[in-house]
Order: structure tokens, then sequence, then C-alpha cells
């Protein structure tokens, strides 16, 4: 800080020797922040969470063409929505090249979800969730979250839904009990072809479809070839079920591990057998596939944090898209030299060097700034505070 003028004077000569060689840069860039703090949280202002970074998934508008009678009810009842604007389930993904094959929409029926306005449009997520997009640029007012109308997910079972790329032109709103709110938006657009957890949920809906309430008819899709894998051919949720013996869609530490081999099979070793970009490698395809679907405004980025983050404040922490100063040490060729010196170092356990590979992995860009607290002035912005892990590293 500058009640020690000596530490301030290296500090400063130190950004500005960052800022001339071209390391340090200004942009928006999605980060962890607290809406109490009214600022980034980096990871010495927390209390849970270090070392954890925005999760970007793709945000599928899927839409309602007829809710089920419930909401319904609750919907028309409702002054304050606007009818003549469509109302869109969020699903978030990671696989947007996978949503070919959706066969239906879950939500959990223990789950309150809101119909929140999205400016040209209705959302219905998680008032979690919609917080986060309230910090990114994807509603009409920052930082304003509250919902038109809550209803819970049990009355959204049996909705009419339209969901875009998929092959099957009318789907369902179903329920799924594993469904959990502090992750993701509460919306799971189900591809029984590549998912195994869609895979056991739909089979269980199909043999007990009294015991869920719901109508055979509704679970009545197939699941659709979409990827060709190598090991496990067209349809991989199924082929990993049945070779790890997976009976139940309550078989969670069976699914996560299902769910890694599926997604690194598909990502690595799988070709489209369907849609656009038939016979491309996923790899290729996967982001094409995104950027189709938004520039067809069917879908939008969306980051949360990837788990809970809270901040010394007590603050559940969100993603927001902020204006900031940043380190950029994903810089390909600073990378190489960060390598190159790790190579020649010499270390006193191979765990140390993997995890000094790990870092430079995944370290791209980095906050160099705060708007309070303590520290030292940005010699450029003076406005910000250079944070704590910035005036530490060399």
């Amino acid at each position: 800080t500058d009640m020690n003028p000596y530490y301030d004077a290296f500090i400063r000569w130190q950004m500005n020797k960052l800022k001339a060689l071209g390391k340090i840069k200004f942009g928006e860039r999605y980060t962890i922040y607290s809406e109490k703090d009214g600022q980034a949280c980096m990871d010495h202002d927390r209390q849970s969470g270090e070392g954890v970074t925005p999760q970007e998934y793709i945000g599928i508008k899927i839409e309602v063409t007829e809710f089920a009678p419930e909401a319904k009810k609750i919907v028309d009842s409702s002054d304050a929505l606007d009818k003549s604007k469509k109302i869109y389930f969020v699903a978030a993904t990671l696989r947007p090249e996978t949503m070919y094959g959706q066969t239906c929409c879950f939500v959990s029926p223990k789950i309150e979800y809101g119909i929140f306005d999205a400016g040209d449009a209705y959302y219905i997520t998680t008032e979690r969730a919609f917080k986060n997009m309230s910090y990114q640029k994807l509603t009409p007012k920052r930082g304003y979250y509250k919902p038109i109308v809550t209803i819970s997910g049990k009355h959204f079972i049996g909705s009419k839904i339209h969901a875009p790329l998929a092959a099957y032109e009318e789907l369902r709103i179903l329920p799924m009990e594993t469904v959990i709110a502090n992750k993701g938006t509460g919306v799971v657009t189900c591809v029984p072809s590549n998912s195994p957890d869609d895979y056991m949920t739909t089979k269980d809906l199909q043999h007990k479809p009294e015991y869920y309430g719901i109508e055979a008819d509704w679970i009545k899709h197939e699941p659709i070839p979409i990827i060709n894998t190598e090991k496990y051919g067209d349809l991989i949720a199924k082929a990993v079920c049945e070779e790890n013996k997976i009976k139940s869609p309550k078989d969670t530490n069976q699914l996560a591990e299902a769910k890694k081999i599926a997604y690194k099979e598909d990502y690595y070793t799988g070709t489209m057998i369907y849609g656009k970009y038939k016979g491309e490698k996923v790899e290729a395809a996967k982001s094409k596939v995104k950027s189709d679907m938004i520039a067809a405004g069917q879908a939008f980025v969306y980051d949360e944090p990837e788990s809970l983050v809270i901040s010394r404040s007590g603050d559940e922490c969100i993603v927001s898209l902020e204006d900031q100063w940043y380190v950029d040490y994903g810089e390909e060729s600073w990378k190489e030299q960060a390598i190159e010196c790790l190579e020649q170092m010499e270390l006193f356990a191979p765990e140390v060097k993997n995890a000094f590979e790990g870092v430079l992995e995944w370290l791209k860009n980095w906050a160099v700034c705060r708007t309070y607290g303590l520290g030292t002035r940005l010699p450029w912005d003076e406005k910000y505070l250079v944070e704590s892990l910035s005036d530490s590293t060399i």
C-alpha cells in the first residue's frame, strides 16, 4: 500500500513493466463476482472456492407451445406477463452438438422456478441462474432478477415444447428427480443417445409412467443416433450403461463415471452422423453448431462459477461480465517460455512438476485489480487497486 512507499514504488514499477511488454490488457471478461462487495472476487477475497473459475455453458432456448393445465392457470391469471411475448425454458448444456437428439426436457418437481423478463421474451429458470444472467448483459436491467411469477416444477410436467435442432417436432416437459437447483439453470434438455443420465431416466419413466404421474405417450420418442464412436457405436449412452451394469437413475456414482467416458469418447473419437455437419469430427463440429445456434437466436453463452464460491463477506458469488485490466497468462508464446523454464528446473518430486503443468494449462486471463481494499494504485488507472496476488507475483 502507499503506507509503504518503497514496496509501493516496486509494485508500480512491476505493473508498468508488464503493461509496456503488452502483458496487461483491458477488456470485458467473465469473472467471479460478489454482488454484496460490488466487485470481482479474487482468490484472496474468498472464504471458500479458491481456484474456482467461470464455467461456460450454452443456454438453449426451448419454446413453450402449450403449458400443462396447472402452469397455464397461473400464467393466464398473471396480468404482469405480456401474453404476446414468447416463453422459453432455458437449459444449460456443455454439448450443443448433441441438440439434434433431444427427446424431451427435464425439470425437477421439487424446485421452484421463476418466469423472468429477458426483454423480447420470458425465460423459465431458477432465480440463481437468472441472477448470473442479469450480470452478463443477457437481461434488460443489470442486477435485476426478480421473477414475475414463481411456479413449482411439478406444475410444468406435461407442457408441450419445441426445442431448437431437435429431430422431433413436439416434445414434453418431464420430471427428473436428480436435477439440482445450484448447478446450471435447473432445466435439463434430454439427449438419451449420448447422455447416460438421460438414457437411464428415460428408461425409468417409460417403465413407470403412472408412478411419475405422466402419460406413456409423453415419453414415446426413441433415442436418435447422432454421433458414431469407434468403441461404442451410434448409441453411446446405452452401450456405456450396459457395459457398467447401471440399472437405475439413482446409481449416481456409476452414472457420473459413465458420463465422463461418454463425453470423452464422443469428443475425441466421435463423428457426426446427423445434421448439418454430418461426416465431421465432433471436435470440429461442436463450435460450429454453437456458433450457428447463437447466430440464429436459439441459444446464448451463459457462465456461472464451476462450483460454490463464498466471499469473505459471506456472499455466494456469481459470474459477471466485467471491464477489467488483466494479465494474459494464456498467451501462447509466453506460456511456452514458462514451460521451457519448467523443463530446466530441478524439482523434488514429479507431483510438483505435474502441479505446475496443471496450473500453466488452466491459467489464462487473470484480473490484476479490484475497486477497493488494501493495495497499490494501478499507475495508469488510479481508481483501481492492484489485487493481492498480482502484487506478490513476479
